[in-house]
């Protein structure tokens, strides 16, 4: 299972941009990559670590932020399209047990 975080946060004033940086950080500190500006997934062998990890995302979203996970099978994954200027291009493949970003 692959778990996607999106997210928005403020990033209007210096205060913002640090605490943007912190989530950031903080999601990479978590097992997560990024896939987009504001988007980064994590795979999961099974879903246990998600609720443990869902709840920390909750408690570190910076003031004002919005973010939106959703959960994604292997299957899903794996039938994903990916484009870069146009061109295709090879979507991530599911790491091995025991592989950290």
């Amino acid at each position: 299972m692959w778990s996607m975080v999106m997210f928005d946060v403020p990033t209007k004033t210096d205060v913002d941009r640090r605490n943007a940086n912190r989530f950031r950080h903080f999601l990479v500190d978590e097992g997560f990559g990024r896939v987009q500006l504001s988007v980064y997934a994590q795979y999961y062998p099974n879903g246990a670590r998600a609720v443990t990890v869902l709840k920390k995302i909750k408690q570190n979203l910076p003031p004002g932020g919005d973010v939106r996970i959703l959960h994604i099978t292997d299957k899903q994954w794996s039938t994903a399209s990916r484009f870069s200027r146009t061109k295709a291009a090879s979507i991530e493949e599911k790491p091995e047990v025991g592989v950290v970003f």
